[in-house]
Formats: structure tokens, C-alpha cells, sequence
């Protein structure tokens, strides 16, 4: 069953048809657990809603009916438990299956569910529960996680909730949730309750709490149904944690709503590239959606000792697309990788939507609906080859899928959204086509001897070439040109570091790009500093660079 249909209009002619015809339809009271999950549980309740395996061998599936029965289960429970509406639920959930039944529970009975990485050390825990007052933490039972939560509580009245192993001082969810009743919870929220917070990576300060209604999931009907264009035959497979907002993007919301079935590969070691082709291959995955990075591991196995025949379609977000990532994986698979761009605060906001051929390097055309803008410094749109700052109309009120600001931080949520618009701060430059070429963040743009360079642009040439496996591109300053371009890189196996190897990469980027683009400066490290969430920190490399 797809419940697209309740909501928008599904059938596009063309990309200019779907920008000028498509709205949401919003119901009044909406809440995704009882009117996708219940609505789906009730009509298709043997359609498979999830299939969900580990690196140990485990294996489960889970039908509509099954996610619908668990998640009215775990609403009594949460409700017995104390849980209700309003309070703040942090969830540290790997990529457990409980993730799939417990998040539409805590959406019924109207508590604000706050998914949380496993990464988080003691002090990013403690921070989280003073920020958002957190009153419960619902986490697996595994010894490094439950280390670094009962270190954080300590001296708080947070209650802790487990799932898995059972934890001394933890209340083990497992056995109340067969005992419990699959009656269904009252209804209790309206469209402007807070359902979701996610706290932001913080590159640049402290992480800020991005929170979303009640009619968020709306929203990813563009990411879902019409940029992953997901049918109800579909097993989508998105490489994310429970704990990101990519999670959202790609593993619940707009892929129930499309009736697709989601499939879940758990796996607590460090990303196993050989393994996720072997999950393509063998699970019979028919769509897939991750970053960049994983693509640029998987082209280095032997990609056409697989049988992918069963995917029909290839999906990156995170970070823009590399042209010779996109070649390549063409080349070995036939499918061309559609990218798609937004936030933890957006549904997507740029794709190539199905309509639209590809051009490697670009994000695509603005979704509808949204009132997406490029603006220059002045308030105006930019034209065609200028470039502006990506913002949103909120001036008639705040779309399905945008945030509703930053949780118990007006400063911050002000110096985002004013004079009608929510300025996202990502820079880009659009076509002649209506296509989309993504800049950087504002603060990242380099201004040297007068040119504007953004970091993408020239890591992009850089990861063309072979030696490079990672790279940043920042500015330091210079008395000639006011700032020049440089690039910290890590080099691929094979390669080691030297001034010829400089030489080479330089004349790389001049061939490939524009010439004044070239990294002046190149520093080769073993690794990248990188946020929890696995963005390069580039604020934290131009400190290291003025303390020297």
C-alpha cells in the first residue's frame, strides 16, 4: 500500500509540470504513527515494513501489521513507565530494530524523541540532558554505550530504559513489551507539537537543537516519493545510524509513506564495504542511498564480481558528488547516482529528480513547495552564474519539513531566520538549466586576490586523482592575496608524501579546474578532524594553521 496519494498529487509530466503542481496536502492533528503506521498496519498489514539483519547472522523481518502491533505496545509501556506528552526521550539505538517501533510510539503518545550516535562520549551525553532536559535515555544494553550513560546521569533523575541485555539500574524493555497490551493510545498532539530534536554536529560551537513538528514527516515525501521515487515494491537500503538526521532522510518516514519496505544492516564495526555489496547483492536491494565517501570504497572492490541486478536506482547525499565517483560507478554498475541536498533542519531541498538527467558535480533543481531562493548579499536573487546564499520563504509560514527553529536558543534561531526567509548559509551558483552547483558553506568560501573559490570545487579535483583518498580545502591568509588556498590531505595506500607529489597534485588541480584554484599550500596527515557525525571540522584545521 502507498499513502502517497492521500497527500500530493502523484503523476508528473516533467520536472516543470511537478516544480508548478505539486503541494501537500496537511491534515489537521496529523501524527505519523497513527495515520502511516496504524493506516498501514490496518490496510496492508502483511506488506513487509522492515528487514532488518546484523554482522552476527541475525535475521528479522517486520510487517506494517507487526510495526503498528510493537508500537502501540511500546506506547503503554513508555506510558506505564511515566513517559508523556512533551517529555524529551534520548535514543541510543545502533541500528537495533527496536528503533522502527519504538520512534511511532513516542510520536503517539506525543513525547519528543531526541536519536542519539553511539559515538557520544560522557561529556556529549551530559550536555545533551541539560540542554533539552532530558528526562529518559532508551539504550542498547551494550557495555560501551551503558559506560558513557551511567557516567553522564550521574546526579540527575534521568531514567534509564534498555533494550537487548538486561542492565542493572536500567528498566529492561524486552519483557514488558510482551507482556504489554497492543491497544492504541489516545490521540494527543496537534501539527505544531514538537515531535524530534537533533542536535546539530556543532563544527563550529556548541551543537544547537534543531526541532521539528509534528508535520516533519510530511515533508520527506519530496525526499522519499519523488527524489528516492520509492514505490511500495521498493527495499530501500540507506547507510545512516539511527542517531542522524539521515536516518530520517532515508530509513523511516518518507519510505513508509511510499509503502516501500526498509531494509537494515547492523553492524557495530568499522564500514564494511565488502559486507554492504554482499547486502546489495544477496537481499535483493532495489534502491540505495548513501554518501559519497562509502561510494569511493565501494569502487575499490571488485565491483563486477557482484550481482547487483536487482537495483534499479543509486542515491548519495551528505556531501556533493565527486564527477569521477559518479564515472566510475556508472561504469561498473550502469546506474547513474542521483544526488540529493538539505539538512538536518530540511527534507531535500536540491535533487535530481527522476525527470532530470545528471550532470556530475551538480546537486540538481530546487524542490517545489518550498520557496527556495539563491539570494545575494542584498536580499536579491542571483542570477544565472552568480552566486547566492540558499534560503527558504517562511514569509506565509514554515513549509512541511522545515524546522521550527532551535530549541530554547532564539539568538540562534534569529540570526537564521529573518526578513521572511530561513538562510540556510550553504552558497551556491545555478545554471542556465535551472541546475544547481553547491558551493560551500558562506564561512568556507576562500577570497583570494580577489576570486571566490569554494572548497568543494577544488576537492573535487583533488579526488580525481589517485593519490588522494580524503581532503579539505581551507584559506590562510597571505599578505599578497589576502587569503590562499590550501589543502590538507590523506593520502591513498601506496602513496607517501613528497615535493614532487606536491608538484603533481598542483598541476593536477590547474588541469582540472580553473588555475587559480590550485592549493598554494598542501599538508599531507593521517586522518581528517572530523565531527561525531563524520563532517570534516575545517574551522578546527584554520585554528591549528594560525596557532603555527
Amino acid at each position: 500500500m502507498n499513502l502517497l496519494n492521500r497527500f500530493v498529487q502523484t503523476e508528473y509530466s516533467s520536472y516543470e509540470d511537478f516544480e508548478k503542481n505539486f503541494k501537500i496536502n496537511i491534515p489537521e492533528n496529523f501524527n505519523y504513527g497513527f495515520d502511516i503506521v496504524d493506516e498501514l498496519g490496518k490496510n496492508s498489514p502483511d506488506q513487509k515494513a522492515l528487514k532488518w539483519c546484523n554482522d552476527k547472522g541475525e535475521e528479522k523481518i517486520f510487517t506494517f501489521g507487526d510495526i503498528s502491533k510493537l508500537s502501540n505496545k511500546a506506547a503503554n509501556v513508555f506510558k506505564e513507565i511515566g513517559i508523556k506528552k512533551g517529555d524529551t526521550v534520548m535514543l541510543i539505538m545502533k541500528r537495533r530494530h527496536y528503533f522502527w517501533y519504538f520512534m511511532p510510539a513516542l510520536h503517539k503518545i506525543g513525547a519528543v524523541a531526541i536519536p542519539s550516535t553511539h559515538m557520544l562520549t560522557e561529556q556529549d551525553i551530559e550536555y545533551r540532558i541539560g540542554a533539552a532536559d532530558i528526562k529518559y535515555i532508551i539504550c542498547v544494553g551494550d557495555e560501551g554505550v551503558v559506560t558513557h550513560v551511567n557516567k553522564a546521569t550521574v546526579n540527575t533523575d534521568v531514567v534509564k530504559l534498555c533494550v537487548g541485555n538486561a542492565v542493572e539500574g536500567y528498566i529492561h524493555i524486552d519483557p514488558l513489551l510482551e507482556q504489554a497490551s497492543d491497544s492504541t493510545p489516545e490521540r494527543v498532539t496537534v501539527n505544531d507539537d514538537p515531535m524530534l530534536i537533533y542536535f546539530t554536529s556543532g563544527t563550529t560551537a556548541h551543537p544547537k537543537m534543531v526541532e521539528h513538528v509534528q508535520t516533519y514527516p510530511l515533508g520527506h515525501i519530496l525526499t522519499a516519493g519523488f527524489w528516492q521515487n520509492l514505490k511500495d515494491t521498493d527495499t530501500h537500503f540507506t547507510l545512516a545510524d539511527t542517531g542522524w538526521a539521515k536516518c530520517a532522510w532515508g530509513k523511516i518516514y518518507g519510505q513508509w509513506i511510499c509503502g516501500a519496505c526498509v531494509f537494515v544492516y547492523d553492524y557495530d564495526d568499522k564500514f564494511p564495504s565488502a559486507d554492504i555489496l554482499k547486502m546489495l547483492e544477496t537481499k535483493k536491494i532495489t534502491t540505495f542511498c548513501a554518501p559519497p565517501t562509502v561510494y569511493r570504497f565501494l569502487i575499490k572492490e571488485d565491483l563486477d564480481s557482484y550481482n547487483l541486478r536487482n537495483l534499479r536506482a543509486c542515491y548519495i547525499a551528505g556531501e556533493p558528488l565527486n564527477a569521477e565517483v559518479y564515472k566510475q560507478w556508472l561504469e561498473h554498475t550502469g546506474i547513474e547516482l542521483r544526488e540529493g541536498f538539505g539538512q538536518s533542519e530540511s527534507p531535500v531541498l536540491i535533487a535530481v529528480f527522476p525527470w532530470l538527467t545528471p550532470k556530475p558535480g551538480s546537486t540538481g533543481r530546487l524542490s517545489p513547495t518550498l520557496g527556495i531562493k539563491l539570494l545575494d548579499d542584498n536580499g536579491n536573487e542571483a542570477q544565472v552564474g552568480e552566486e547566492g546564499e540558499i534560503c527558504i520563504n517562511i514569509k506565509d509560514g514554515i513549509p512541511a519539513g522545515i524546522f521550527h527553529g532551535y530549541r530554547n536558543d532564539p539568538e540562534a534561531t534569529a540570526e537564521v531566520m529573518y526578513d521572511g526567509w530561513y538562510h540556510t548559509h550553504d552558497m551556491a551558483w545555478r545554471d542556465e538549466d535551472g541546475y544547481i552547483w553547491f558551493i560551500g558553506r558562506g564561512d568556507d568560501v576562500i577570497k583570494s586576490s580577489g576570486y571566490r573559490i569554494g572548497p568543494f570545487e577544488v576537492e573535487s579535483a583533488l579526488l580525481e586523482h589517485p593519490a588522494v583518498i580524503e581532503t579539505a580545502i581551507t584559506a590562510v591568509p597571505d599578505p599578497e592575496r589576502g587569503q590562499v588556498v590550501k589543502a590538507t590531505i590523506v593520502l591513498a595506500k601506496g602513496y607517501t608524501p613528497s615535493p614532487a607529489l606536491t608538484k603533481e597534485l598542483q598541476n593536477h588541480v590547474k588541469r582540472t579546474t580553473a588555475p587559480y584554484k590550485y592549493p598554494r599550500i598542501i599538508e599531507y596527515v593521517d586522518e581528517l578532524p572530523k565531527t561525531i557525525s563524520g563532517k570534516i571540522k575545517r574551522k578546527q584545521i584554520r585554528i591549528s594553521d594560525e596557532k603555527k
